[in-house]
């Protein structure tokens, strides 16, 4: 299986392609920078199936922003031109504002004349992918994205404002991550983008957490507002988490409502799980899944990709709770009763064995 070299893998964009190749092909990542080493970067490069430079430098000082993005690409130039194997494609994570006069922009113009120089000098393709406003899940608020920065507010409680109203071409960062390891054309960008104000898109959030906040899943019959709700509810985990369920009970028993949705497909089923059995160990890139425990109790966990720390949650049948799945964070369900467990299960799309959004992974 060939590997996938990349650089920034840590970063936000860097963070959603590992997730996005994870399970098709191997990444391999070498720092660029301050801890840039030659050899480490070549030997990565090396028989690579495709080089992806994602590092760069989007705030700082002028000179910071200028020199530093330059510098990332010599680097990788350097160790392209060090490569006994060079990968076939050479890809660049480029931004739309490249060329258009402002520090950024010459920065990331340069940049890419470097790499498709040093392409051709190795005789391999070089894409030059023009990436617009990216959004998406666990993007850093006042950092990444105007869409980071408002679902952090309104999951916390407070209602951001506009300043300067204007008209945003976006990405989900997902859909620039299939672009940039190939599963979609580049071709196919302008088709996956959107065109929202800055108002509409607090608007839009606004209702979204207005609509989460009483554990109701919003409308997401558009693809745009599904990744805007994922992008949100990013931000609501853990500490939203479990969404508590009011159960009514009498003499006939018991009954309690396990979601309301407010427009988009959807599909429910059933399980029963034998004690000290799990269910999952997989992730979603993004398909949204809720988990309610009907009757038994369970330990439902969840791992965010990439890192360590794993959230548990205690949960009963006898005061039912709904744990959702946040994308890109595998999970799982394990019976630790003594009785079977019944559980329901919920995600917002009808299952395509061709295309399941399901990827194994331990939690």
């Amino acid at each position: 299986m060939n590997a996938i070299a990349l650089t920034g893998a840590n970063g936000f964009v860097g963070w959603h392609t590992r997730a996005a190749m994870y399970g098709m092909r191997p990444s391999r990542s070498f720092s660029v920078g301050d801890d840039f080493q030659i050899d480490a970067a070549s030997s990565a490069i090396d028989g690579a199936h495709r080089l992806v430079h994602i590092a760069g430098v989007n705030r700082g000082t002028d000179e910071e922003v200028r020199d530093g993005n330059l510098r990332f690409a010599v680097q990788v130039a350097e160790a392209l031109a060090r490569s006994e194997n060079p990968p076939a494609t050479v890809v660049f994570a480029n931004s739309t504002q490249a060329g258009n006069g402002s520090v950024y922009g010459e920065a990331k113009r340069k940049a890419s004349d470097v790499l498709q120089a040093a392409s051709e000098k190795a005789g391999v393709q070089f894409q030059d992918v023009l990436l617009p406003n990216l959004f998406g899940e666990h993007g850093r608020p006042f950092y990444n994205a105007v869409s980071a920065t408002f679902s952090h507010l309104l999951s916390r409680g407070e209602q951001p404002t506009v300043e300067n109203d204007k008209e945003l071409c976006l990405l989900h960062v997902q859909d620039a991550a299939d672009i940039l390891i190939g599963a979609v054309g580049p071709d196919e960008s302008e088709s996956l983008q959107v065109r929202e104000s800055v108002k509409g898109l607090l608007k839009r959030l606004t209702a979204i957490a207005q609509a989460y906040s009483r554990g109701d899943i919003p409308d997401i019959r558009s693809k745009f507002d599904r990744d805007l709700f994922n992008t949100y509810r990013s931000y609501t985990f853990p500490a939203q988490a479990p969404l508590p369920l009011q159960r009514h009970a009498d003499a006939r028993g018991s009954f309690f409502e396990i979601l309301r949705t407010h427009g988009g497909p959807g599909q429910s089923s059933f399980s029963t799980t034998e004690p000290g059995i799990s269910r999952g160990d997989h992730f979603h890139r993004r398909k949204i899944e809720r988990f309610t425990v009907l009757a038994g109790t369970a330990t439902i966990s969840l791992r965010k990709m990439f890192t360590n720390e794993v959230h548990e949650f205690q949960v009963t049948g006898e005061r039912p709770v709904a744990v959702d799945m946040p994308t890109m964070w595998t999970h799982k369900i394990t019976n630790t009763g003594t009785d079977t467990l019944y559980t329901s299960f919920w995600t917002n799309e009808i299952f395509d064995p061709t295309a399941p959004d399901t990827i194994p992974e331990p939690v």
